[in-house]
């Protein structure tokens, strides 16, 4: 049987505000991709969030940024890849403290908005985060774009490389996501979503932007936690997998 993770960005919050339905959420994804303060959420909200995870059987998972709280960590910026490698370090350590408070652990990492693009093809860039992960200990799995410069050094360095995939962004006909700012880089019909969740999970195939069907093998599904309707989405998305066969189950 074909068996596919679904993860979702949750703890997307600070202070008072919250933009994940974070609770609901944790009812349907198998790991979650936690933010580590520097493109959002806090210390109250990484703990809050472990607790949920670690009580519901999830997964647990560092999602790393750049430092851009303002922006969301989607804006481009340039980091001296010491000081990136020690940024990601750090924001692994702030997580693992509530994870292990939470009886679990921090099971793998994954970047976050522009970083997660600029490892894609950025070699530099790419091997700070890898460093990042060496520097925090452990041999944590790394998830990413398949065919990702990120996932290359990855393996090189001993790391489980991952892939990832996401039924709700569009795809160029190289299997890079179609940049946010373009018209259609995402997809919003709920039934377009599901059906493509279906054959990403089990062909492993996608549509891209220009029609033409692609090859996007990848153990891991994202489902997007700060889109309108995110979690009856992600119900049907589930549902919809087990139907077709699809066995649904964390890949750390």
């Amino acid at each position: 049987m074909t068996a596919i993770d679904l993860n979702a960005d949750l703890g997307e919050g600070f202070g008072r505000w919250r933009l994940t339905d974070d609770e609901e959420l944790l009812s349907v994804v198998t790991s979650a991709n936690v933010a580590c303060g520097f493109h959002a959420g806090d210390a109250a909200t990484m703990r809050r969030v472990c607790e949920l995870a670690a009580a519901r059987g999830v997964t647990i998972g560092a999602q790393v940024s750049y430092r851009d709280l303002a922006g969301f960590g989607r804006r481009a910026m340039d980091v001296p890849p010491a000081e990136l490698a020690a940024e990601v370090a750090y924001q692994i350590g702030a997580l693992e403290v509530f994870a292990r408070a939470a009886g679990a652990r921090v099971a793998y990492v994954k970047p976050h908005g522009a970083l997660y693009n600029r490892v894609v093809h950025d070699e530099e860039q790419a091997g700070a985060v890898v460093d990042g992960v060496l520097l925090a200990g452990g041999s944590l799995p790394v998830l990413g774009l398949p065919g990702s410069r990120l996932l290359e050094l990855a393996a090189k360095a001993g790391l489980p490389a991952v892939t990832e995939a996401f039924a709700d962004r569009a795809y160029t006909d190289e299997g890079t996501l179609v940049p946010r700012g373009r018209e259609g880089a995402v997809v919003t019909d709920p039934e377009a979503v599901v059906e493509r969740s279906v054959s990403l999970a089990r062909s492993g195939t996608v549509v891209a932007h220009s029609g033409a069907q692609i090859d996007v093998r990848a153990r891991s599904l994202c489902l997007h936690g700060d889109t309108p309707g995110a979690v009856e989405l992600a119900r049907r998305v589930r549902r919809r997998l087990e139907e077709a066969g699809v066995r649904v189950e964390a890949f750390a």
